[in-house]
């Protein structure tokens, strides 16, 4: 049963849109496929946070013949109910997003509905499970088509428009749409990162972060847990509270990173503007940012260190795996390391030819390394593989000309950082990375139709007023 206060909140959501519904006239007409079939002006790719804001975006400016596509099935979206293994989300509870400056949208005013204004009032930080069902309540109320179970495995160009091969419980299936926004979050232009001396333990000894693990067979058990940022003490502690007997938390660097740089930024300039400067101070920024690992709030590292059997061994590099009878013996610069299990939360690297929907033109995908070279001092070489976006956050050619479709496909995912900042997996940078990318594909949509636009204007002969004698 629907809760009283969701079912008023959903009547003044549909009463503020009407009110700022305006320009309300369609602009875009039906195009069709090389199938015959009717094709999609835009295909979103993605049916989490990004995804389902993408499509508001796209709504509110009256692009209405769109689909969102995702693999998981309703409601496993993301990773707010498979891989986050927080208990809330980090960002301050009052920080807008995906309600794109909606009052009604915001998640303050679904928290209420259900809970009522005391509930967040005495609220700290919202839970996920609590953000999950916003989601859900999200898409619902703003009647977000979206088709799940639906996985893009082929993007290929067609006619002047592109073609997705989307592979579903019923086989293979072929879509045709103008424009194709990637909003595919973490993994969106690569793949976890499991570095090689873990990569080569048996598959029951290790498990990167992002997979399904079953934390529960670890009770008892010895876990090491490889890195130090956030998702590491978040996997640290889930290891611990389902009754680990030791849980080791091996960071490379001598200190933990307890400064979270993405506090600074979630300004409206740099979250705007960062975009609009050259490329040597969008790559001195970011490359600062990124090369930092996500800092973790106290209650965080509290989650860990309140148990006994946690240890935080600093300067600790993992320099070998090996597999032995018993368990697993990790080198490290201040001695071996023998447990049962190792959980790798080592981030992703950005490889596109990993990503089957891209990989027919991956080699072709400009990177920062082929546009910018930084000053030595500055200088990344996993940064440099970040795609080098134009400023819809359309990919570009590293040879122009090759695949010149690739101008229709948009990237709204982490691997947008380089280019954009903070933008296609930050709630923080929603409000105004949504409405970035969503100018940037209608003015693509519309500049592509100049000359139908011209002749309808020439063609509109419809009178404001008859003339006649005075009354």
């Amino acid at each position: 049963m629907k809760h009283d206060g969701l079912a008023v909140l959903e009547s003044r959501v549909a009463s503020d849109l009407a009110r700022i519904a305006h320009p309300r006239a369609p602009w875009l007409e039906p195009v069709t496929g090389p199938d015959g079939k009717p094709a999609h002006d835009v295909v979103i790719v993605g049916a989490g946070q990004s995804g389902l804001a993408t499509a508001f975006g796209l709504m509110r400016s009256q692009v209405g013949n769109i689909l969102v596509l995702d693999k998981a099935a309703p409601g496993r979206e993301g990773p707010w109910r498979s891989y986050a293994r927080m208990h809330t989300l980090r960002s301050p509870k009052d920080f807008t997003g995906p309600d794109l400056d909606i009052p009604s949208l915001t998640y303050q005013s679904w928290h209420e509905a259900r809970y009522g204004g005391a509930s967040w009032a005495a609220l700290s930080l919202i839970a996920k499970e609590d953000w999950a069902d916003y989601l859900d309540w999200y898409r619902h109320v703003l009647a977000i088509p979206v088709r799940n179970q639906a996985e893009c495995v082929e993007i290929a160009p067609a006619e002047g428009l592109l073609a997705l091969t989307v592979k579903t419980a019923e086989g293979l299936e072929r879509l045709h749409a103008r424009k194709i926004v990637l909003a595919t979050g973490q993994e969106g232009l690569g793949g976890w990162t499991l570095p090689p001396v873990l990569a080569a333990l048996p598959a029951q000894r290790r498990a990167h972060c992002a997979e399904a693990i079953d934390f529960e067979a670890l009770a008892g058990r010895r876990v090491a847990v490889i890195g130090a940022g956030a998702s590491a003490f978040d996997n640290a502690a889930t290891a611990l509270e389902a009754g680990a007997a030791q849980v080791h938390l091996l960071c490379r660097r001598a200190e933990a990173q307890v400064i979270q740089p993405y506090r600074w930024l979630t300004f409206r300039g740099f979250l705007r503007h960062l975009s609009d400067l050259d490329d040597a101070w969008r790559w001195r920024f970011m490359q600062a940012v990124l090369s930092l690992r996500e800092g973790f709030p106290q209650a965080t590292y509290d989650r860990c260190a309140r148990h006994a059997a946690f240890t935080l061994h600093l300067g600790a590099p993992v320099l070998s795996a090996v597999d032995a009878p018993g368990g697993v013996v990790l080198g490290t610069p201040s001695g071996p390391l023998e447990v049962d299990f190792v959980i790798a939360a080592t981030g992703i690297d950005i490889d596109a030819s990993l990503r089957p929907e891209l990989a027919r033109f991956a080699a072709n995908i400009a990177s920062w390394a082929d546009r910018y070279t930084p000053p030595a001092e500055e200088r990344d070489e996993r940064l440099g593989r970040f795609p080098y976006l134009a400023d819809d956050y359309s990919l570009v050619e590293r040879v122009p000309g090759t695949t010149p479709w690739i101008a229709d496909i948009h990237l709204f995912t982490i691997a947008s950082t380089m280019s954009f900042g903070a933008s296609g997996s930050s709630i923080n940078a929603m409000t105004t990375a949504v409405p970035k990318l969503v100018n940037g594909i209608t003015r693509g949509l519309f500049t592509a139709d100049v000359a139908r636009h011209w002749a309808s204007f020439k063609a509109y002969d419809v009178p404001q007023a008859i003339l006649g004698p005075s009354p």
